[in-house]
């Protein structure tokens, strides 16, 4: 485990580098980002084309999780670490007008370039919390739902996490976490800088 004093470096590192792709998503990063690669992971061309380009231009999942979800509409689910918004949207369409979608992430662009995104689409079930993963201010036992695309490889604290997910699901809720994974361990010099955290 990260001492605590590593642990801030690594969330003041991840939440500057994502704000930055959300206000620069064709900058240069070590990390795939955008609509080809939405695509390449299994999002549908078509289902992009609906929205507007500032929907998957500043994607950076790791898989296509909200299209697995089997949401239903009414209910109630969580996008944690939403990001630029794209799975926000695929999962407010699936509750429908009286259901409700809530997105969190900790990165102010990221919440600025979603909480655009789901207007100029008029989904008003959406909404966009600027909050951490592991503090997300949603109340006890709310979401049936609760969707993760590539946030816990990028989060110091995995059990803060998971043990906030649990409080805000429902009993028999359900959590679908996309998430990248090491088939072999990292070699002991692989983190030299705080760069390394995002390959």
């Amino acid at each position: 485990m990260l001492s605590l004093g590593a642990a801030e470096e690594v969330s003041s590192a991840v939440q500057a580098r994502y704000t930055q792709v959300a206000r620069e998503p064709r900058a240069r990063y070590n990390f795939r980002v955008g609509r080809e690669f939405a695509e390449a992971l299994g999002y549908p061309a078509s289902l992009l084309d609906e929205s507007p380009a500032s929907v998957a231009e500043a994607f950076t999942g790791v898989a296509c999780p909200s299209l697995l979800a089997e949401a239903q509409a009414g209910q109630t689910v969580v996008d944690l670490g939403s990001g630029g918004g794209l799975d926000l949207v695929v999962l407010a369409q699936k509750v429908g007008r009286f259901g409700r979608a809530i997105g969190i992430d900790f990165a102010p662009g990221m919440v600025d370039r979603a909480r655009r995104n789901v207007a100029s689409l008029n989904l008003d079930q959406a909404e966009v919390r600027e909050a951490r993963a592991e503090a997300t201010g949603v109340p006890t036992a709310e979401a049936d739902w609760v969707v993760i695309n590539g946030l816990l490889n990028l989060t110091p604290d995995k059990t803060s996490v998971l043990r906030e997910v649990a409080r805000i699901l429902k009993p028999g809720g359900r959590l679908l976490l996309a998430e990248t994974t090491l088939r072999v361990p990292l070699p002991a010099d692989a983190l030299k800088t705080i760069d390394d955290w995002f390959r």
